[in-house]
């Protein structure tokens, strides 16, 4: 059985206070909304905040945590949402569905076992469906921050596709987003060593220079950015 990684208040904090970067969250909202089909499962919801906005999207949607305090905050948030289930999911796992998709933002880098998590995400979503991922770019920015909120690694395109192609599924798309993050986001936990918390630095990127950035990538995708975005999909 795998364990969850990082300090868990840490873990809560940092979730916390990116709650309040709303663009960014539409952003990657929409990045996964055409591929999510009829019945997704997100691996990993934390707070619910992306469950909330996909499921306006979905007829049906399951939201799953790992750690027990957090899915109790996680069913009293979304208690009163009728067409989202949330139950309890640790990976790797032998589980099997019929999901439509299978969608996990900054989960993958905390799991030791990385292709079995993926397999265990295939063996979720049945045959043609997706995989869609969300993880934190290039090594040389791992940070203080990493290391307290439990990341065991940072990606490439390449080590990610990799590691999809291990995992038994076929990558769809990948591109790196948020380039101007990933300075920021150096700066900020690597040489000033902070934590990505709710505050100033937040409010203005998101607020200012997000939107530009999202303008920009939209017409010409970036060779860098602070998270790396992938859709692959289980063979049929």
């Amino acid at each position: 059985m795998a364990e969850i990684t990082g300090d868990q208040r840490v873990q809560s904090e940092v979730l916390e206070g990116l709650a309040t970067a709303v663009n960014h969250r539409s952003w990657f909202v929409e990045l996964a909304v055409p591929h999510l089909g009829d019945n997704p499962i997100e691996i990993g919801s934390g707070l619910g905040d992306y469950a909330l906005e996909w499921s306006r999207h979905v007829p049906r949607f399951t939201a799953t945590e790992a750690d027990p305090d957090r899915l109790v905050q996680l069913k009293e948030r979304l208690a009163e949402e009728p067409t989202i289930e949330v139950r309890q999911m640790l990976l790797p796992h032998p589980e099997r569905g019929d999901y439509s998709a299978a969608v996990s933002y900054n989960v993958l880098e905390h799991i030791e076992d990385h292709v079995g998590a993926l397999r265990s995400m295939r063996d979720l979503v049945r045959p043609g469906g997706a995989v869609i991922i969300i993880v934190p770019a290039f090594q040389f920015a791992m940070s203080p921050a990493d290391i307290a909120t439990g990341h065991v690694r940072r990606y490439t395109k390449k080590t990610l596709a990799a590691a999809m192609t291990e995992a038994g599924l076929t990558v769809e798309t990948m591109h790196y987003a948020n380039a101007l993050g990933l300075i920021g986001y150096f700066m900020a936990t690597k040489v000033f060593r902070l934590m990505p918390k709710e505050g100033p630095m937040v409010k203005v990127y998101d607020t200012l220079v997000l939107p530009a950035t999202k303008a920009a990538e939209q017409r010409i995708r970036p060779p860098f950015g602070q998270s790396v975005f992938a859709v692959a999909r289980v063979p049929a």
